[in-house]
């Protein structure tokens, strides 16, 4: 399971972004899909309600290429943990998956920290 390392200026970043513009590669926006059952509108619609919490930057396993974490609910409610780079200011998503208990516990008390700035 991947590891994350909390970043403030993600929070940021989220919080102050008006529109997400979104780039899919076919292969993620399968997998999410197949392996997962998660549409990519309801990966977008994470970023887009706003309720999302950052979880950080991953730190393990290395990838090339810098991936991010949020976790949050779509416009039906489900919880999803959405990992993704950024590229050229578009969100482009590598997964979209249901949460785990963990991660759920994790939102709860991150949303209350956010809700105490």
């Amino acid at each position: 399971m991947a590891q994350f390392k909390f970043l403030f200026w993600l929070v940021y970043w989220y919080q102050k972004s008006d529109i997400f513009e979104f780039e899919w590669d076919s292969g993620n926006q399968k997998k999410s899909s197949t392996k997962h059952r998660v549409s990519p509108d309801e990966v977008e619609s994470v970023f887009e309600l706003k309720l999302a919490v950052p979880i950080g930057r991953q730190i393990s396993p290395i990838t090339q290429e810098v991936r991010f974490c949020i976790l949050g609910p779509t416009a039906t409610g489900r919880m999803l943990s959405v990992v993704f780079v950024i590229r050229s200011g578009k969100v482009r998503p590598i997964s979209g998956r249901p949460v785990s208990r963990k991660e759920r516990n994790l939102y709860e008390e991150i949303s209350q920290t956010i809700k105490g700035l």
